[in-house]
């Protein structure tokens, strides 16, 4: 007799983020490339909710308002609560998944009923509310609205309905819900915790110490109580609490002092990565394009036999391990014993006050010179650039003398294809890279090693990362094996993991032809592995057990 439990798949699915047709960071990258598999096993059964913040004059490039049977004569006709407004279409991503964008202002007139009613039901503090906190749950709040209206006028309320809701800012959208609508089954996920994350982001060691932390205690001190109070109560309150790596729900475990019911990797589509017929030709094109930049802003000839290195992710000095790969150029600059002339790409936006036009100029042939310009070392402006950490660890560090074997330039701006001296995109600039260095300390997955993977870019990261960590409970910690080395790290071995990226660098540096080739198509066969039809069984799990929840 077969004892193992049905798949109960849901009859509706929403997910609630901030992300939605909104691409800030991973988060969009997770849903994005999700949704095409979720419209594979069940087209048009997910609706994804993401807030309106979009105007006439600036439209979201993500977001087209067309028909959908049944949601869009609701849109029309609805006259919901609070002066709330909603626009249905789909979102522009493989797959078109369905979309509603709700316009959630009307919110803040209300939000201190609501904090008040969140108190009394769940215990959610609100008290010490600041920055993007009411944001969050406005537009939280409208999302629950918008569910609990949606299955009234047009789906109905016996369907097995499932709300799905990511990180924090959509906390109190999942708390409405449990609390109008105890039959729609709720998951919440977090994809690094806010205590956790400001944890790191305060300069605290938090692996050495976790067991020691409370994290009741430490959102005090770190003036976190209302972001992690909410965050908490979602995950308690959630018929099944996911996260996305295994290290993370450990994480949890302590500082939210819930287990995560099942982990959820982030999977993969490489639907962005060109074809084998033209993948040459677009990696040369990006090689030219870094090398002529960087020759421009030197004055140093580059040519292609340069070895590219790229590390690049959000503006975290530490957290993103950007303290760790300078110190690894500088060591590789001072030991000059690297095979080839080394490249490093410093891509993490920040506050950029636009393209350098003496850098522009250079670049367009308008200006010529074998000299460095004034601050070789940044591609952009940077407002506060006596400030920017970046930019003082790099002069810290006498990389503005571009009279070495190593070289360290500095995007600070988002590469979207427009940003004024590189004009391509992220994606189309990385597949020209040798190498890509992901040193990060705190990582609850790691989308930015997956995607140099995907195109066949040999990658460094840390067993810090929840990436890392996935790839030593799959394959051999070898370039050779999967394309990746994963770089052991802690609270007490920092000299140690410098060392040991870049001895992987130089090692890399002077391998053959031949052997890189073999790394690169290893690297190719680990994302195939990451991809989401592979990993979507997780989140089959999640919500079948939140339906099991429900019914019981």
């Amino acid at each position: 007799m077969n004892n193992t439990p049905a798949t109960l798949r849901p009859d509706l699915l929403f997910e609630v983020s901030w992300e939605v047709c909104n691409k800030i960071g991973g988060i969009y990258t997770v849903l994005s490339t999700k949704a095409k598999t979720l419209q594979k096993v069940n087209k048009d059964k997910t609706i994804f909710i993401g807030p309106d913040v979009w105007t006439a004059e600036t439209p979201s490039p993500w977001f087209t308002e067309v028909r959908v049977a049944g949601l869009s004569v609701w849109a029309r006709k609805v006259q919901l609560p609070y002066g709330l407004s909603v626009r249905v279409g789909r979102w522009n991503i493989p797959g078109k998944p369905i979309a509603i964008l709700v316009k959630f202002d009307g919110m803040y007139a209300v939000k201190n009923e609501f904090y008040a009613e969140m108190w009394n039901r769940f215990g959610v503090d609100s008290l010490h509310a600041y920055g993007d906190y009411d944001e969050g749950c406005a537009f939280a709040l409208a999302s629950g609205v918008v569910i609990e209206s949606v299955l009234a006028s047009v789906y109905g309320s016996d369907l097995n309905a499932v709300a799905h809701f990511d990180e924090w800012t959509t906390g109190m959208g999942l708390l409405y819900t449990k609390w109008k609508l105890p039959r729609v089954a709720t998951v919440f996920t977090t994809h690094a915790t806010s205590i956790g994350r400001s944890i790191c982001g305060n300069n605290k060691p938090l692996y050495d110490y976790l067991e020691g932390y409370n994290g009741d205690q430490m959102a005090r001190e770190l003036n976190m109580e209302a972001k992690h109070s909410i965050e908490k109560a979602a995950a308690h309150q959630a018929d099944v609490f996911t996260t996305v790596s295994e290290i993370t729900a450990r994480e949890c475990e302590q500082l939210l002092e819930r287990r995560p019911d099942v982990v959820t990797p982030n999977g993969f589509e490489k639907n962005f990565v060109p074809s084998a017929k033209d993948f040459a030709g677009v990696r040369g094109e990006a090689r030219r394009s870094m090398l002529s930049v960087a020759s421009a802003l030197t004055g140093q000839c580059f040519d292609d036999s340069a070895f590219i290195v790229v590390t690049s992710g959000r503006c975290e000095y530490r957290n993103k391990g950007l303290d760790v790969f300078l110190d690894v150029m500088s060591r590789l600059r001072s030991e000059a014993d690297t095979c080839r002339k080394m490249v490093a790409f410093v891509m993490v936006p920040a506050w950029t006050a636009g393209p350098r036009a003496d850098l522009g100029d250079r670049i367009s042939g308008s200006a010529v010179s074998d000299t460095p310009l004034n601050s070789p070392i940044n591609t952009h402006g940077v407002h506060n650039y006596d400030s920017d950490a970046v930019i003082c660890r790099m002069r810290g560090l006498g990389f503005e003398n571009v009279d070495q074997r190593t070289v360290v330039i500095y995007v600070p701006c988002y590469l979207n294809g427009s940003d004024g001296i590189f004009n391509r995109a992220y994606y189309d600039l990385l597949i020209g890279a040798d190498a890509s260095v992901f040193p990060s300390y705190y990582e609850p997955w790691g989308y930015t090693p997956l995607e140099s993977v995907a195109f066949g870019v040999p990658t460094i990261t840390t067993s810090l990362s929840g990436f890392g960590q996935w790839i030593l409970s799959t394959a051999d910690n070898t370039f050779d094996a999967c394309g990746v080395n994963v770089i052991g790290r802690g609270d007490s071995n920092y000299p140690d993991v410098v060392h040991n990226i870049a001895a992987s660098l130089r090692y890399l540096s002077c391998e053959s032809t031949e052997a890189l080739a073999a790394i690169s198509e290893a690297a190719r066969r680990t994302a195939d592995l990451a991809s989401w039809s592979n990993f979507i069984k997780f989140y089959d799990e999640a919500y079948s057990e939140a339906l099991s929840k429900v019914k019981k």
